[in-house]
């Protein structure tokens, strides 16, 4: 729409058939009405970011958190979208997670204490002058609560987690009738997760837990189920179990249909089984046994995320595919046909450096070349144009890291080329390796970008070992793909760059001390470097939670270990560091501004006086930690770190050498 913040809006959906959309043309039904549109509350506050966004199973209430300093210190709205007016906003900040009963009288949502750990879950109803009911509080500081309806909206299910376990599990409440409390799913049990849907009075559980009454090992998640009763709750049935070199990763329910998220040699996949199961469950079965239909996927390098998927009755399940050279794909799955359908390709343009034969005319053959599947039986990609490579780095004691590598074709020169290495490696999250048409303009001028999976992200077993003690690996297996990308001649070795963000940041930071030549620029934003410090105040936000993460520093070996890396702590004195760009916000509340600003002095105090003038601080005064929320902001940030980095290799805005 050419506007810098999106606007949520809807349309009736026509009731099917020549004559339907004939009658739906003839009275307006495809016209949008808007529900909510951020340019209008940036305009008015000069900052936005909506957090949660939940609309009432009856479509009248929409319900919203909004932020508009940066500070993630949400407040919640609800809007009537009959009268176009706000009925309720509670005096609460740091509200999370919202969940509507079934009656869409009710709201449900969580509320922060000073720490920004959400606590407490209030009940609201809507139109009455009640206040809000508390239905649950955690007093346990290492846990968080998050809330969420079941796909059918028939249950209200209330989470209290630590960051890599939900030790007491799941509380349940009928959605129906939110003022009669919550029964527990199951006892409480250390470092185990559950994640539950409701279909047809059963309750479908992905767990962890260890199994009972069998010899059957199992590593990560299983597929069980339950009766949706109070006494009935601790009788489970093992469903599924994902087979050899095959994890569970998450699930989706409808009407007919569980689909599954899985990851096979560190791979995604998704999958449906049909509903209701019918398979006798004297034994636990695999997954082969339910004839589960494995959507098809354009590429071995993808990023795969659901869309909304919000329609219980559906049996088309929505995924966006994505790749470093596939731009992203909108595509439909029937899963009752078993067919899936390319609904849409993000629209590539702006191909227009010399290095690239791609002009508009071809590009608009990419886009004629999106047909359905069932014509084409092909997907398409840029990969003749960009080549993108995953291969295996063997760390410091001899595990093998991925590193995803992705450069021009034509730019790309063996031995002499620039590049960036990509890294994050914290709390189980995978590094983001979609579609990013920002990456072109560096592509074009023969970088290379490289993205490296570390030890402390990804799954389980691989986050564990980047975790507390174990911290150091992730730092090392960040400077042997460095090292690796050098050694093969992908980047030449006086013009490797790194690029880290948040805890990202501290993986730089800590390769930087230990190895000062290995880049030769560097960008930080908003970065996590302080770490000895910061995990030493407990009142500070989230650090508490952090200490299953990094450690917690009041345990001797724990806290030697943070010393041992932490960026802020191991400086080397007068010796010549890389140049690098430091972005930090004002209203940061996860990591604070401080941290920066404390880092980029110490450097300048310690370090080779000449190198120390090439680190550079810049603070964004209005926003937080996720920096600014529209879009044409954001592509100006980037275009000023891509220009940092040109700048500290002396390379000019036309050469590539």
């Amino acid at each position: 729409n050419g506007m810098e913040y999106p606007v949520l809006s809807r349309k009736l959906r026509s009731s099917g058939g020549l004559a339907g959309r004939f009658l739906s043309y003839l009275s307006d039904w495809e016209k949008e009405e808007v529900l909510l549109d951020w340019n209008e509350i940036a305009e008015k506050f000069g900052y936005v970011h909506i957090g949660s966004c939940r609309i009432s199973p009856n479509h009248r209430f929409l319900a919203y958190t909004l932020d508009t300093s940066g500070g993630e210190l949400f407040s919640l709205e609800v809007k009537d979208l009959q009268s176009k007016h706000v009925i309720f906003s509670p005096p609460d900040k740091g509200i999370v997670s919202l969940a509507w009963a079934h009656d869409s009288e009710n709201l449900l949502y969580t509320v922060c204490d000073e720490t920004l750990r959400p606590n407490q879950v209030f009940c609201k109803k809507m139109q009455s002058d009640e206040a809000g009911l508390l239905v649950f509080m955690e007093d346990d500081v290492n846990c968080c609560v998050d809330i969420t309806s079941t796909k059918d909206f028939k249950y209200i299910t209330v989470n209290s987690n630590t960051r890599t376990s939900s030790e007491e599990g799941v509380y349940v409440m009928e959605s129906g009738n939110v003022r009669e409390g919550l029964w527990p799913v199951q006892k409480r049990t250390n470092k185990v997760q559950y994640f539950l849907e409701h279909h047809n009075g059963f309750f479908y559980i992905l767990t962890n837990a260890p199994l009972k009454d069998t010899e059957t090992a199992v590593e990560g998640y299983y597929l069980a189920r339950c009766r949706a009763e109070k006494s009935l709750m601790d009788k489970w049935q093992v469903v599924a179990l994902p087979g050899p070199d095959c994890t569970f990763q998450d699930m989706d329910i409808f009407h007919e249909h569980l689909v599954l998220f899985l990851q096979k040699d560190g791979l995604p996949l998704f999958c449906s089984i049909d509903l209701p199961v019918q398979i006798d469950f004297q034994e636990p079965k695999e997954l082969g046994d339910f004839a589960p239909w494995f959507f098809p996927i354009p590429s071995n390098l993808c990023s795969i995320l659901p869309g909304p998927n919000n329609d219980f009755m559906s049996s088309t399940f929505r995924l966006v595919v994505s790749s470093p050279v596939i731009p992203d794909l909108t595509v439909d799955y029937d899963m009752r046909k078993k067919t899936f359908t390319i609904v849409d390709q993000e629209e590539v343009t702006g191909l227009c450096s010399s290095i690239y034969t791609v002009g508009q005319s071809n590009v608009s053959s990419i886009q004629q070349n999106l047909q359905l599947i069932e014509d084409s039986q092909s997907w398409s990609d840029l990969s003749k144009l960009l080549s993108c490579e995953r291969v295996q780095v063997v760390s410091h004691d001899g595990v093998s890291i991925p590193l995803v590598i992705l450069y021009s074709r034509e730019a790309h020169i063996h031995g002499e080329s620039p590049g960036i290495l990509y890294g994050y490696g914290a709390y189980g999250e995978d590094l983001d390796k979609s579609w990013c048409s920002d990456r072109l303009s560096l592509l074009a001028r023969g970088w290379v970008l490289a993205f490296a999976d570390v030890r402390g992200g990804g799954d389980p077993s691989w986050h564990i070992a980047g975790t507390k003690i174990n911290k150091i690996n992730s730092i090392q297996d960040f400077a042997a793909c460095g090292m690796h990308l050098i050694k093969e001649g992908f980047v030449h070795e006086s013009r490797l760059c790194a690029m880290g963000s948040s805890a990202g940041s501290l993986l730089v930071g800590a390769v930087v001390n230990m190895l000062p030549n290995l880049f030769s620029a560097a960008v930080l934003k908003v970065p996590f470097l302080d770490i000895c410090n910061t995990m030493l105040d407990p009142t500070l936000p989230l650090t508490i939670l952090d200490y299953e993460e990094f450690g917690d520093p009041n345990i001797p070996v724990e806290f030697d270990a943070i010393r041992s890396y932490s960026p802020y702590d191991n400086l080397s004195p007068g010796k010549c560091y890389p140049s690098i760009l430091v972005t930090a916000s004002f209203n940061d509340t996860r990591v604070g501004v401080w941290e920066a600003a404390k880092w980029v002095s110490k450097v300048r105090d310690v370090t080779c006086p000449s190198c120390s003038k090439s680190v550079v601080l810049k603070t964004n005064m209005q926003s937080g930690h996720f920096g600014e929320g529209g879009r044409f902001m954001r592509c100006e940030e980037t275009a000023f770190e891509y220009a940092f980095l040109m700048k500290a290799l002396g390379m000019d805005d036309m050469s590539a050498k």
